[in-house]
């Protein structure tokens, strides 16, 4: 799975811009896969008690029952806390779940957050989009910062040692060129 650029995300989040309700939410959940790696169904099965805007991080309820909090930046904090003041004006905000459909007072499924990620992708201009692509994107840039893999896998709820290789996979060749350069072998002889 490659990567989504950090210009796709910019190209689909300027897509969200504005201030209905739709547009609140949907760069609110964009932001949070591309600030937390989060599965598909993690950031869908939210519910409005696993976020702690005074932490600025989330639970997540993630695969075979395992539970882990991880953190967001400002960012998405902002998006989330415009979103959250949308949201108590919603004719559904009694609901449990974090994410609203726009109508009938509904949570937002997983499969209406895959459409959604459909349609902002495509008024974007943008092809290939969908979650998952954020996860081996949060994963690539986590390794291309230097970050270490055990972190890694405990904020992207991974058991596995193969996980880190498997998603670093597809962006590897170009680290290893970044790193090839900035180590300047053979450069000082």
């Amino acid at each position: 799975v490659p990567v989504i650029t950090e210009a796709d995300t910019t190209t689909v989040l300027a897509a969200c811009k504005g201030r209905t309700f739709l547009q609140l939410r949907d760069e609110a959940i964009i932001r949070l896969y591309c600030n937390t790696g989060a599965r598909l169904s993690e950031i869908a099965n939210l519910a409005v008690a696993d976020l702690d805007m005074e932490t600025d991080s989330i639970h997540l309820h993630g695969k075979g029952n395992k539970d882990r909090r991880v953190r967001f930046g400002a960012r998405t904090g902002r998006a989330l806390a415009r979103y959250l003041r949308a949201r108590e004006r919603h004719n559904g905000h009694g609901q449990p779940g974090l994410w609203l459909a726009d109508r009938g007072g509904r949570q937002l499924t997983a499969n209406g957050i895959k459409i959604m990620l459909r349609r902002r992708a495509k008024a974007a201009g943008v092809e290939g989009v969908h979650a998952h692509r954020w996860r081996h994107a949060f994963a690539h840039q986590w390794k291309r910062a230097g970050g270490d893999t055990g972190d890694l896998m405990l904020l992207l709820g991974w058991a596995s040692d193969d996980m880190p290789r498997r998603y670093g996979a597809s962006a590897a060749a170009e680290r290893a060129q970044e790193t090839h350069q900035r180590l300047g072998i053979g450069d000082r002889v």
